[in-house]
């Protein structure tokens, strides 16, 4: 019979293989950054360098001009998350509160929208930002992705919207707020925790993004990072270690992001599960 020490031990070691296979591509990344192609040659990449080699960052920085490339992800990820979660509280509050008609197959209609797939928009996007002018232009991406995270943070916030307390609603009303009064006095300061959550997710979801900046941003200098990435790959034919210095700079930003509201997001976490 299995006791629960043994339990435990199985669990731990099966965290510790998870974390492992988590961390691997890390480990392969950061090590090969830094070695120089003789070096990867001779001794693998599972080694560590012999001698700390710039050569694969300084080649892949000068390369696709990389400033520019991360100025034009934080551009249309801070936008696209900023407009995403204000429409999506807009709308969370006209279906969850405002209890409009229909509220149900509004809501269904939200979630349907977040399973077309990439590939089914491609063709009647470009032809609209071709029609309009906005094809190889950053605002095509950044409409995008607001219409996309929208719809989810729309879906989400309408559920959480819908057991707002009626009481703390009644008595704003009572004190004589409008609703505008009472979205901005009253359920963004409560709600303030979630949408700090959905920020910060649809700025990595949208930085990570590829497909459609792959297709709508033709200019290089338009392109966001991970596009930079594919492309210098596939033109370049770059080697082991540029390719490793590129995926090793295109992670810094998002960890750097990561790591500057870890604490918004784990207090936006902890609220959620709280209520």
């Amino acid at each position: 019979m299995v006791t629960k020490r043994g339990v435990d031990w199985l669990l731990l070691a099966l965290v510790i293989v998870g974390a492992l296979l988590v961390i691997a591509p890390f480990y392969l990344v950061l090590v090969n950054s830094f070695k120089s192609p003789t070096d990867y040659a001779t001794s693998g990449p599972l080694a560590l360098p012999q001698a700390l080699d710039f050569t694969g960052i300084t080649a892949f920085w000068e390369r696709v001009n990389f400033p520019q490339k991360v100025w034009n992800s934080v551009f249309i990820s801070g936008i696209v998350a900023v407009l995403a979660v204000l429409i999506s509280m807009l709308n969370a509050f006209a279906i969850g509160i405002g209890r409009v008609r229909g509220r149900t197959w509004i809501v269904l209609l939200f979630l349907l929208a977040n399973l077309l797939p990439q590939e089914a928009l491609l063709y009647p996007l470009y032809y609209m930002f071709k029609s309009v002018g906005l094809y190889d232009n950053v605002w095509s991406v950044i409409i995008v992705f607001t219409v996309v995270q929208a719809a989810f943070g729309t879906y989400l916030l309408s559920s959480v919207y819908g057991t707002f307390p009626k009481e703390v609603l009644e008595a704003a009303s009572l004190d004589g707020a409008g609703r505008w009064k009472i979205l901005w006095r009253v359920v963004f300061p409560i709600s303030r925790p979630t949408l700090s959550v959905l920020l910060i997710f649809f700025f990595i979801w949208t930085w990570n993004e590829f497909l459609i900046p792959l297709t709508f941003l033709a200019s290089n200098a338009n392109q966001t990072v991970p596009v930079a990435i594919s492309v210098l790959q596939g033109d370049r034919l770059m080697d082991v270690t540029t390719t490793s210095a590129s995926a090793l700079l295109g992670i810094i930003p998002t960890l750097i992001f990561f790591l500057i509201f870890q604490r918004t997001l784990t207090r936006g976490i902890t609220a959620g599960a709280v209520k």
